[in-house]
């Protein structure tokens, strides 16, 4: 049986922290940011969790 790969695009996107959670990024901060709050803009800078629901399925994805 040959080896499983892992999904390139969730191996961008997603990195496991040391207590087995994933962080992410938010989307939205990438162009169109003038209609868009200081506020907003800073929050979305900050890195996220995937929520509980998809984080069997993206630790799939990575092959974990």
């Amino acid at each position: 049986m040959p080896k499983m790969k892992t999904k390139a695009g969730a191996k961008k996107r997603f990195k496991l922290t040391g207590s087995g959670k994933l962080k992410r990024k938010h989307a939205f901060k990438s162009h169109i940011l003038t209609k868009k709050e200081t506020k907003q803009k800073h929050n979305l800078t900050k890195t996220g969790f995937v929520s509980k629901a998809d984080t069997k399925s993206v630790k799939l994805q990575l092959g974990v």
